[in-house]
């Protein structure tokens, strides 16, 4: 089910605009975000971030121990998250309800950094599967509206601005077209407005963010910079993952520049440059091998959502003629029990998408990085502000 999910994730994401452009909107209504029912994540309350994020840590040699959990009860700062495309729902844009396909995202993607801040995630009527399962076999939906999304995520925004943040620093959280929502967000309300200075970062995933060639700023935004260092605050974390022998193909749907422009490339596991080792936290149910507990030669069981493989993945930025992505790269050895993979790729009908790179996959692979990182941004930024 998740891995159903997160293709059609990918591909909507670059596809919706187009999909949208041949309808006509009947005239908007706006959700009120002041109802609890339109957030899939609020503090203070179980809900769909409430959720187990256990961990099987298993070694080369096979040795298996639990990593246990621990939200923290009293957070300094917040999160804000916009899901990727997951919606199965009738037409081009999707309900208001909350159903499966939004908790599992949450739950792999969002609910973990709860370790380091308070999370808020407002469901929005994105462009749906459904949509795009359409577009893709020629086809148009009619009724929706192209600027739904994006309206949905502004107003839930302005709602936490106004009656939760009380002068809180915050993260923005995304993946896929959840970061193209919130691109949109922070080039037309914070970019270079007084509000940037409460952004602690942009943690922006499977995206093509553009800036000029050599520089940090200019291109998406105008003020926003790319980190480089873990207690670097105001800054933005761009990134999209391919396999190190599969670099992004000429059709590839992201790492790639536009015109003057290339594609933003942070690496979450050393935002100083060079490589680093990925504290990935895998979903069970995405084995490489097929089935839950298949993380393992021959399979042992593994009762936990996630697992990690400590010291099998590292990650760099590379910059060549292919375009400026994440290069991840499996390391499994000799009489290492482990599967020596973490799956990710895209198919169709069993045959690789190479254009889609890792798309599957970039919150897993990161997550434990980027937890570690909003932890370090979040000392940094309240030591700035005399917190």
């Amino acid at each position: 089910m998740l891995r159903h999910i997160m293709i059609a994730a990918a591909m909507a994401a670059s596809l919706a605009a187009g999909a949208a452009q041949a309808q006509t909107p009947a005239p908007m209504v706006h959700n009120d975000y002041t109802d609890p029912a339109t957030w899939l994540c609020r503090p203070g309350r179980q809900d769909a971030c409430t959720v187990n994020q256990d961990a099987t840590v298993i070694t080369a040699d096979g040795r298996m121990s639990k990593e246990t959990f621990k939200a923290d009860p009293n957070p300094p700062i917040d999160c804000f998250y916009v899901y990727p495309t997951v919606s199965h729902d009738p037409g081009v844009n999707a309900t208001m309800a909350i159903e499966p396909e939004e908790q599992s995202v949450v739950l792999a993607q969002f609910a973990r950094f709860g370790a380091k801040c308070r999370l808020f995630a407002p469901m929005y009527r994105q462009f749906t599967l459904t949509a795009l399962q359409a577009r893709m076999q020629g086809k148009t939906l009619t009724g929706g509206d192209p600027a739904m999304a994006y309206a949905d995520v502004l107003d839930a925004w302005n709602e936490y601005l106004a009656h939760d943040n009380h002068g809180r620093g915050v993260v923005l959280i995304g993946h896929s077209q959840g970061s193209g929502m919130l691109t949109q967000l922070i080039a037309k309300e914070i970019d270079g407005k007084p509000i940037q200075g409460k952004i602690i970062s942009a943690i922006l995933m499977g995206t093509t963010l553009q800036v000029p060639k050599g520089a940090d700023v200019g291109g998406s935004f105008k003020a926003v910079p790319l980190c480089h260092s873990n207690s670097q605050t105001g800054c933005v974390i761009a990134f999209a993952d391919f396999r190190a022998d599969s670099p992004p193909p000429a059709n590839s749907r992201f790492g790639k520049g536009r015109g003057d422009t290339v594609a933003a490339c942070t690496n979450p596991a050393a935002l100083g440059g060079g490589s680093g080792e990925l504290n990935a936290y895998m979903n069970t149910a995405l084995s490489p091998a097929g089935g839950a507990s298949n993380w393992t030669k021959p399979p042992m069981p593994v009762t936990t959502p996630f697992v990690k493989l400590p010291g099998l993945m590292t990650a760099a930025c590379v910059f060549d003629a292919n375009g400026d992505y994440i290069a991840v790269s499996f390391h499994g050895a000799p009489g290492d029990v482990r599967v020596g993979d973490a799956g990710g790729d895209v198919k169709v009908g069993g045959v690789i998408l190479k254009d889609w790179g890792l798309h599957l996959i970039d919150a897993n692979l990161h997550m434990g990085n980027l937890v570690h990182i909003v932890g370090e941004e979040s000392r940094a930024y309240l030591a700035k502000a005399g917190n």
